[in-house]
């Protein structure tokens, strides 16, 4: 009524009402009214947008490579940006231009012409396999550029999905590859087997050290055998060394006893005769019938013995001579009995 409207937004929209040209209100999340024929509105979304990205590229071996990916961004100074852009909204909150897709555009030009360089100095296997090294281009690339500074955005991240070569290039890929697998395969084959016949041969090198270590040690335990033999036989004669030498000092000692016994023996009985002469020598020149007399036996077989002795010394002075047989057979008796 009049050109006097009402529009609301949602807190992700940053709203910039200009009227006559001048800003009357800004923020987000703004609802009021508004005198259309006076007024322009622009509405910015806030919230952070993903971007999926295609493009095509050359290698430095001529092989073109598809890169597929996605950059995150935001809008972090929607002033900046709507000075660059048209995000004017009419009554129903349409967008009056397609501002957005030319936003887009850009970042993906500049993303792409952040990665054109480095894509040009790779090989194509090395491209293949630089997913990552290509993302850190594109983010170092967006956050480097005066372009995408001037639209008041940030770039928040960017990912390769998927990087791929020409299916002709794949399918030669995938051969070259599937050979190279079998070549590894082959070669695995072989060095296992070589192992197998190193490993064999140096058991057999092994098992050869063993038997000539153990020919060694049976060598050197012959040898020492043989020394200890020799040591034994030189102790053993050593030993009847000295026990001959202990027999002979022991009969040395011995002998020099004998002499040593046999001269104190010599002088004990000198001695004793010495002593035995000097006793008898008084009694050497008496009568020993003095000495019989002297010896005062009491005994009267002793004195008729005498008689008889002196019957037989002077038996020739005899005419003849009457025995008894009593008295001899008193005698004998006596001497039977042991008297």
């Amino acid at each position: 009524m009049f050109g006097i409207k009402h529009i609301k937004f949602d807190s992700m929209t940053y709203v910039l009402h200009y009227k006559n040209g001048a800003i009357q209100r800004e923020g987000r999340g703004l609802s009021f009214f508004y005198f259309a024929p006076n007024s322009s509105i622009v509405a910015i979304p806030m919230g952070s947008n993903d971007l999926p990205f295609i493009f095509n590229e050359t290698t430095n071996d001529y092989q073109t490579v598809s890169i597929q990916g996605q950059i995150s961004y935001k809008v972090t100074n929607p002033k900046t940006l709507a000075e660059n852009l048209d995000f004017t909204v009419m009554d129903n909150r349409q967008y009056k231009k397609n501002d957005i897709e030319k936003l887009n555009q850009r970042i993906i030009n500049e993303a792409h012409t952040a990665t054109a360089a480095f894509i040009h100095s790779l090989l194509l296997k090395e491209a293949i396999r630089s997913a990552k090294k290509i993302e850190a281009n594109i983010l170092t690339g967006l956050k480097d550029s005066t372009a995408v500074s001037l639209l008041g955005i940030e770039v928040l991240s960017a990912s390769i999905l998927a990087i791929k070569a020409t299916p002709e290039m794949t399918k030669a890929l995938e051969t070259e590859t599937r050979e190279q697998l079998q070549q590894d395969a082959d070669q695995a084959i072989y060095q296992r087997r070589n192992f197998a016949v190193e490993q064999e041969r140096k058991i057999k090198e092994s098992e050869l050290n063993t038997e000539i270590a153990v020919e060694e040690k049976q060598k050197q335990i012959a040898e020492k055998k043989m020394e200890s033999d020799v040591q034994r036989a030189e102790n053993e004669r050593r030993l009847r060394e000295m026990q001959l030498a202990a027999d002979i000092a022991v009969e040395s000692q011995r002998e020099q006893f004998i002499e040593q016994k046999t001269a104190n023996d010599k002088k004990e009985a000198e001695t004793q005769g010495y002593v035995l002469e000097t006793t008898l020598k008084p009694y050497k020149d008496i009568d020993w019938k003095v000495l019989t007399a002297l010896n005062n036996n009491k005994d009267p077989r002793f004195n008729i013995s005498l008689a008889f002795r002196q019957l037989a010394e002077n038996a020739d002075k005899i005419g003849s001579l009457n025995i008894s047989p009593e008295l001899l057979d008193s005698i004998l008796n006596d001497r039977r009995s042991g008297k």
